[in-house]
């Protein structure tokens, strides 16, 4: 034994030894990092609860903007609001409205001045309707009437449109909805068909239809021209309704006054055609 060791030159070991050298370097790296693990603290890139919802905050929100039409959208210009409101009566001059551009018979009526003239259109005058029967804003009414007037030469200056309100930005979290279990509902039992409202339709009528159908201008059948009416009647009552709902003709849509209900407008074609059997 002396003899191998003298052999190995004190390089040779003990198979004890060298057991002990493996142990040693399998023990120290993994104690080494558990050590640096327990001493160093959270990892840069920690992924607990916190980190996670600042990470997906930006994608945890929605946007909310208001909507600019519904409102209404951009404001009508003087002259769409004269092609959908006036022109029926205005275009031909009908029911002794002066027409557009006639510098003879608008004259003398911007003579008085627009705030005069609007004024009266706005209240109605003979058998103008107030607002020539439809729902606008005094103001657009007033554009209307200097537009009108400055197409006979007036020389108004038209008032401005009101700008539109700016979308206001909101914001609001994104949660998700609990699922509710919902029982189907009784299908609703079908509405019966209500009766001729006789004063609905009269009011109706002599608030939109009479600038036309009182003296039958503007190949409006007149009120109570039994052979005018004859052949509109015999189509229907529904088809009437819808015709004057749809507008036909030089009839607008619902006599130029859209706020009216649809129910309203079959009032008042059911006063008319009842005065024409």
């Amino acid at each position: 034994m002396a003899e191998q060791n003298e052999q190995c030159g004190g390089l040779c070991a003990s198979p004890a030894l060298i057991a002990i050298a493996l142990a040693a370097a399998i023990v120290l790296p993994v104690g080494g990092y558990f050590v640096a693990k327990l001493l160093g603290g959270k990892p840069a890139d920690d992924l607990g609860e916190e980190a996670v919802l600042r990470r997906i905050q930006p994608m945890a929100q929605i946007a909310l903007a208001a909507s600019s039409g519904a409102g209404g959208g951009a404001p009508k210009s003087s002259e769409e609001i004269y092609k959908s409101v006036c022109s029926a009566c205005h275009d031909a001059g009908v029911a002794g409205a002066p027409k557009l551009g006639d510098k003879a018979a608008w004259a003398p009526r911007y003579a008085v001045g627009l705030e005069k003239l609007a004024a009266s259109g706005i209240h109605g005058k003979g058998a103008m309707p107030p607002k020539g029967g439809a729902d606008i804003p005094d103001a657009d009414f007033a554009r209307v009437v200097a537009w009108l007037a400055n197409k006979a030469g007036a020389g108004f200056k038209e008032p401005a449109a009101p700008k539109s309100a700016a979308p206001a930005p909101a914001t609001a979290s994104a949660a998700p909805a609990p699922a509710v279990a919902s029982t189907p509902a009784a299908p609703a039992p079908a509405a019966a068909t209500p009766a001729a409202d006789t004063g609905k339709g009269k009011k109706v009528y002599d608030s939109a239809c009479v600038a036309c159908h009182a003296s039958g201008v503007a190949g409006a059948p007149k009120f109570g021209d039994k052979a005018a009416w004859a052949p509109r009647l015999a189509t229907g009552l529904d088809a009437l309704t819808a015709s004057a709902i749809k507008g036909k003709g030089a009839m607008p849509p619902k006599g130029g006054n859209a706020s009216i209900p649809d129910a309203d407008i079959r009032a008042a074609v059911e006063y008319m055609t009842a005065a024409a059997k």
